[in-house]
């Protein structure tokens, strides 16, 4: 084809396209016509704007002051806030810790000082956050800080807060996050050293490595039996508050393998019941024993389950109990586990308690020089709770603890007694035993090695 030809044929192509796009548009012109004819002839007729009613209102509108309003503006964006957080460092005192946090305020630092409340802020521990806001001028606004007393009471969030011309202190409990952590550990040196150090990098909170002692010791001596390669696994609490650690709590589960053997437990505590909790072998059976060996941390026997001629009366008779000699206001612990069944002045015994634990056995406290804080008839206690303290009440010639078993109400010699186990469990408090024993064995699978790494750790809200 030549030039022309395809000048031509192009002509065409356009004269063609042009003639179709004439066509449609003329065709929607008419389509929108037609539609319009239709909408028209089908609306009502309004009426005429003249006949409707009309009716005037008047209203007085009040203004803004736009003079206060600006003035307000300029009076906050003259007076800047700033918020500060700082950690307590080794060292710090008051004034450091000020400093740092931006506060120039004489009167806060003496209200600090002062305050029964405020003073809490002295003893924080180092690492830990407190938060402030001041003025431009260094003026404190307010301050929070959170304190932990010890493991045992609550926390607490101290608040600061400036008053007019002074400032007010509160505390209030804070609620914590409760956090299950797991990890698993291989003895290289010692258990504190692994403790200390591992490939997750985190360290054990001390009072978990102390439970773990505790927990395995009547099975493992820590200072000689360990060996190279030997792991545990720990399944433990914490809890923590706006993502700062606080404290760690109890062991939920301890797995330690010792020279080949491994030993179990599992801490269980029956919410149907509410009578405390203890720690169980993974078959149910408990791994506390039901009575302490001696009411007394530290002691000495000075009179044992036999017969002997009374001090006070000269007589031979037989002496129905342990008597363990300890200074005056020595702290007394509940043998075991059970409820007070009396509680008071009993003649010869003095001031004497007596506990009522599982199946048929009591124990009895006597000379006592006072009761502790909440013990009377019907109280319940836990194996290691303070009852009261040594003394020298009743028939007695110097300050001692008579310590008696009984068993079915009659005295027994407790170093002849084959007592080794808590109450054992019932058949329903064992069903949902199960329940936390399997969560503990599948957690304990997860941290058993599959690989070179034998170092690990999890966690679970």
């Amino acid at each position: 084809m030549n030039p022309i030809h395809k000048i031509t044929s192009s002509r065409l192509f356009s004269q063609l396209g042009t003639t179709r796009k004439t066509r449609i548009i003329s065709a929607s012109a008419l389509f929108l016509a037609v539609c319009a004819f239709g909408a028209a002839g089908v609306a009502p007729m309004a009426p005429d704007a003249a006949d409707l009613p009309v009716k005037t209102i008047a209203q007085n509108i009040d203004l803004p002051n736009l003079a206060t309003q600006i003035a307000t503006l300029e009076q906050q964006e003259s007076t800047q806030q700033y918020v500060h957080e700082e950690k307590i460092r080794a060292g710090d005192s008051l004034a450091t810790l000020m400093t740092r946090l931006g506060v120039e305020d004489d009167a806060a630092e003496t209200f600090i000082k002062k305050d029964k409340v405020a003073r809490g802020v002295m003893q924080l521990k180092t690492g830990k956050r407190v938060q402030a806001q001041t003025d431009e001028n260094g003026n404190l606004q307010w301050l929070r800080a959170t304190v932990v007393d010890n493991k045992d009471l609550p926390s607490k969030t101290i608040s600061i807060t400036r008053k007019g011309e002074g400032f007010e202190a509160t505390e209030v409990p804070i609620k914590l996050e409760r956090r299950v952590e797991m990890h698993a550990r291989t003895i290289t040196t010692s258990l504190f050293a692994a403790t200390d150090s591992s490939n997750d990098g985190a360290k054990l909170p001390d009072s978990v490595v102390r439970q773990i002692v505790e927990m395995f010791s009547t099975n493992i001596d820590f200072r000689s039996d360990l060996k190279r390669g030997d792991h545990f696994n720990v399944v433990y609490e914490t809890f923590w508050q706006d993502g700062e650690f606080i404290r760690a709590g109890r062991i939920l589960a301890g797995e330690f393998t010792n020279r080949g053997t491994t030993f179990q437990s599992v801490w269980f505590e029956d919410p149907a019941t509410n009578q405390g909790g203890g720690y169980y072998s993974f078959d149910g059976k408990s791994l506390k024993k039901a009575f302490l060996k001696s009411p007394l941390e530290f002691s000495r026997i000075s009179s044992g389950f036999s017969m002997r001629v009374h001090p006070i009366s000269g007589s031979w008779k037989q002496h129905k109990g342990i008597d363990f000699a300890a200074a005056a206001g020595t702290p007394i612990r509940a043998a075991g586990d059970g409820v007070i069944e009396s509680a008071g002045n009993s003649g010869g015994y003095g001031n004497l308690v007596v506990i009522k634990h599982w199946s048929n056995y009591t124990t009895a406290y006597a000379h006592m020089s006072r009761f502790a804080q909440g013990i009377k008839k019907g109280t319940k206690v836990s194996q290691g709770d303070v009852i009261g303290y040594v003394g020298s009440t009743g028939w007695s010639t110097g300050a001692h603890l008579h310590y008696e078993f009984r068993v079915g109400g009659q005295a027994m010699d407790p170093n002849k007694l084959n007592v080794q186990a808590q109450a054992p469990l019932t058949a329903a408090e064992l069903s949902r035993f199960r329940t936390v024993s399997t969560e503990m064995t599948h957690r304990f699978a997860l941290l058993r090695p599959t690989n070179a790494n034998s170092n690990g750790a999890l966690a679970a809200k």
